[in-house]
């Protein structure tokens, strides 16, 4: 039997995690099961990131109800349940606020340990079920990696026990810096289309796929009026849904933007270091700018990364406003392109931390269970009831 298992479901779940999943397959002291939930099931936002980035594939692979966060959620739920009647871990490791995660309740039910990596952000938006995932399995979790030391704050405001939390910094930063030989490489995977765009001119990058954003009407036209604002060329890998959306509401972009599906990761961080700067929605692109030296335009409300505004990397446009001044937030941007902020998310080890955290938990068997009034109790010699 496996001495832990890591689950995860989506594009940006594999890209953080890789060198974790690296590190744990080279170890000598812990054994893992890799499974995959299911959430990210077409080609192009799952396998190809596998390739690109050398990733372990996964021992165990769902098939789960597709449809709603209801469905999803539930088919994750079961199915992981179901595993861990047949298969029992010293604990179990997610990784970020998607779908995927609320699979810690099936964890839970079978009492074994919940290690939860990306511990602790918060946006404070309620609308974005990210933010309720997000909180359910920190308190739910016997021990969080939690990115920066405000991070932990948060949680500690909510009574999450500090003994469970674990500051690491991010493992983006990891993957940015062993990997950007290969970043640079990546323009081999664009299509012919885009060489042709980034060969002379200046260029922006966009992405939205927020439900927030791309399921109400006034939001979205709101980040389009925004993008045409723009005389530059913009290159937008848009999601499906995303797509669906523009033509439900009849939204039109100007021909200097370029519109394709969702592209590979390499070839997007080669987009993402030489482009201007960048328009989007993502909390982790967004982090990736400013780690990368290319500033942005967040396309929040409320983001739960708000150092990128501490460091001066990034300028916030809310979509749910009504804005007539569109000019001044790419002026704004446009300012912060020549300036030399200094990346707030870590010194690039936090992988290694991680995994070391887990040996050592792993080889003592001191994974805890917390309680509410915040003693520690084995998992191992207790049972609540």
């Amino acid at each position: 039997m496996k001495d832990i298992a890591i689950i995860l479901g989506i594009r940006p779940d594999v890209i953080r995690a890789s060198k974790i999943l690296k590190l744990l397959e080279s170890s000598n002291n812990l054994t893992y099961d890799f499974i995959w939930s299911g959430q990210h099931y077409s080609e192009n936002m799952k396998d190809v990131f596998f390739e690109q980035l050398n990733v372990p594939k996964p021992n165990v692979e769902f098939e789960i109800e597709k449809g709603n966060d209801a469905a999803i959620v539930s088919s994750v739920i079961k199915n992981i349940y179901n595993h861990l009647e047949k298969n029992k871990y010293k604990a179990v490791i997610f990784l970020g606020d998607t779908n995927t995660v609320m699979g810690s309740i099936a964890v839970a039910q079978h009492n074994i340990p919940i290690v939860h990596i990306e511990g602790c952000m918060r946006s404070y938006d309620w609308r974005m079920p990210e933010e309720k995932y997000r909180t359910t399995i920190d308190h739910l979790s016997d021990r969080i990696y939690a990115y920066l030391d405000g991070y932990k704050n948060q949680g500690l405001k909510e009574g999450i026990s500090e003994q469970i939390i674990k500051v690491t910094g991010n493992p983006i930063v990891d993957i940015i810096n062993e990997n950007k030989n290969l970043f640079e490489s990546g323009d081999q995977f664009l299509s012919q289309e885009i060489s042709k765009l980034i060969e002379k001119d200046d260029f922006l990058l966009a992405t939205v796929h927020r439900r927030e954003n791309v399921l109400e009407e006034s939001s979205l036209k709101e980040i389009v009026n925004l993008i045409n604002k723009t005389d530059k060329n913009v290159i937008f890998p848009m999601g499906y849904t995303t797509q669906k959306k523009m033509k439900e509401f009849n939204l039109n972009l100007n021909s200097n933007v370029y519109v394709c599906d969702p592209i590979g990761y390499l070839e997007f961080m080669h987009l993402l270091g030489r482009s201007d700067y960048v328009l989007s929605d993502s909390g982790t692109v967004v982090e990736e700018a400013c780690i990368l030296g290319t500033a942005s335009i967040q396309l929040r409300f409320s983001t739960e990364r708000p150092e990128v505004y501490d460091v001066e990397s990034s300028v916030k446009f809310d979509p749910s406003e009504k804005h007539t001044d569109y000019e001044s937030f790419i002026s704004k941007v446009e300012s912060l392109k020549n300036t030399n902020w200094e990346q707030p998310f870590g010194d690039g080890t936090a992988s290694d931390k991680i995994v070391q955290d887990l040996v050592n938990l792993s080889d003592t068997d001191s994974f805890k269970k917390h309680a509410p009034s915040d003693y520690p109790f084995d998992i191992s010699n207790s049972l609540k009831g």
